[in-house]
């Protein structure tokens, strides 16, 4: 399972957490990080079993879940920006007199209605959740579609895509058994399933030159430059300003 799969399907607690427990190991929801169960991992001197040291993992890569999560892509959150910016501030534990200096607003009052606002939100939040939840209970004929990776610069219409077409379009495109393409889709949708499978050649954990992305890329198509740029266009891949180093974008 793609760690995109695991974020969206993971209950609320366990996105709290930022990982989920599996039989032998714990898995980072956030990057797709695996700590194995029964043993012990050294940090700084300090000995950590694996749980803990999952926790120390998400500090020390995201900072916190609530990090991660607000740095997401406003579609994804479904959060405007000053939104946005009031939860960061919220969560940093600051009074509303405080927030009113900083972001200039009138009075204190307008902080007061904004935390209002974003409690109805949260309420209709709620009861979207539990009637989706009733929903399925009910609805044998809905699709399975794919999940936008968190990392996504743009969520729309291209991800609606089953998980049926999904295999079908991966089998059109890719040489039988291989990371090979046969060709590269000219369509978004299919544009974006192939980018999404040419994703797991990447290791979250490693950092590339470009000569090692090309390398990669070079493996599943002919014209890896038009591949490397989409890769980073779509959200998978980042590089620095230079283009001296590449990774899987977290």
């Amino acid at each position: 399972m793609v760690i995109s799969d695991r974020f969206w399907e993971a209950p609320l607690e366990d996105l709290k957490k930022g990982y989920l427990e599996e039989k032998e190991q714990f898995v980072c929801l956030l990057c797709g990080n695996e700590v194995e169960k029964g043993i012990i991992y050294p940090q700084d001197n300090i000995l950590y079993e694996a749980e803990k040291f999952m926790n120390l993992h998400i500090q020390n890569e995201h900072g916190s879940v609530f990090d991660y999560l607000i740095g997401l892509n406003k579609k994804l959150t479904g959060l405007t920006d000053h939104q946005n910016r009031l939860l960061r501030l919220f969560y940093e534990g600051k009074s509303d007199t405080e927030i009113k200096k900083e972001m200039e607003v009138g009075s204190t009052s307008t902080i007061r209605n904004h935390r209002f606002v974003l409690k109805e939100k949260e309420r209709q939040a709620k009861m979207l959740l539990t009637l989706m939840e009733l929903m399925k209970e009910k609805d044998e004929h809905a699709p399975s579609l794919i999940a936008p990776h968190q990392t996504a610069t743009m969520v729309d219409d291209r991800y609606n895509v089953t998980k049926e077409e999904q295999e079908k379009m991966l089998k059109k495109y890719f040489i039988e058994g291989s990371k090979s393409l046969k060709t590269f889709p000219a369509k978004e949708k299919q544009k974006l399933v192939v980018l999404r499978e040419i994703s797991t050649l990447f290791h979250p954990k490693e950092t590339y030159s470009e000569k090692d992305v090309n390398e990669v890329l070079k493996s599943v198509y002919h014209d890896f430059v038009t591949l490397r740029r989409y890769m980073i266009e779509y959200g998978f891949l980042d590089r620095k300003p230079d283009g001296s180093s590449y990774w899987l974008k977290k």
